[in-house]
């Protein structure tokens, strides 16, 4: 009975390693194929194929976006920004040395040095208080009611409190009837500098090259710094 019984599964091990193998193929007993060889035939060069570190990753991923923006930097590069700036007043004494430096070191009809004045600056103005515990009363006056202001230190307002700075006297009288309806009381206008009269440098269409040419001008332009034309 033994003996029977070995040489049954002796039987059933070799009918499944024929049929596994697929010996037994030419009868129609073959397990089902799993692979796909139409799919080999089409890769290219699969032996070529290998894992990115995550390092080599980023740097991949950085070249393509460069990649990408590259071409409108280029356009954005041949067309150079300009901008118009201006830089004074300069005096007599001043202007001389200026001119002669702008017409060494910048094209012709590039700037521009003629007579001009830098306009006066009026404030809406509270002060002077004779000590700190008035100055804080008075801040804390004005948060309550949600008005904005700049303390200020200087020795001829300090300590006093700005409520805005203004082009022209009529502009801050303006702001300073809309704060008397909000409940200021104690504000008045002053004229915070005066108008300053001389030689105005104006460059009107300074672009990158001229720019890094400015820089070679500032002993002769007097501490004046080049802000937007107003």
């Amino acid at each position: 009975m033994l003996r029977l019984l070995a040489l049954a599964l002796v039987l059933a091990n070799a009918s499944f390693l024929a049929w596994s193998q697929g010996w037994l193929a030419d009868y129609g007993f073959a397990p089902a194929v799993q692979a796909e060889p139409q799919r080999l035939t089409q890769q290219l060069r699969p032996e070529a194929m290998r894992l990115l570190s995550a390092a080599e990753a980023r740097q991949l991923d950085g070249s393509a976006s460069s990649a990408d923006s590259g071409g409108a930097q280029a356009v954005a590069a041949s067309l150079p920004a300009t901008e118009c700036l201006q830089a004074g007043p300069f005096n007599d004494e001043q202007a001389s040395p200026l001119r002669a430096r702008l017409q060494a070191s910048l094209p012709t009809g590039s700037w521009l040095l003629e007579p001009g004045a830098d306009g006066g600056r009026w404030m809406v103005y509270m002060g002077k208080y004779s000590d700190s515990n008035t100055l804080a009363t008075k801040r804390s006056e004005l948060r309550q009611i949600g008005v904005t202001f700049e303390v200020l230190a200087t020795p001829s307002f300090g300590p006093g409190l700005s409520l805005g700075r203004f082009g022209s006297a009529a502009d801050a009288e303006t702001e300073l009837g809309k704060l008397a309806q909000r409940g200021v009381r104690s504000a008045r206008v002053v004229q915070e500098r005066p108008d300053v009269r001389g030689q105005l440098l104006t460059l009107p269409a300074a672009d990158a090259y001229l720019r890094s040419m400015l820089d070679g001008l500032k002993p002769q332009l007097a501490g004046k710094a080049l802000v937007a034309c107003r």
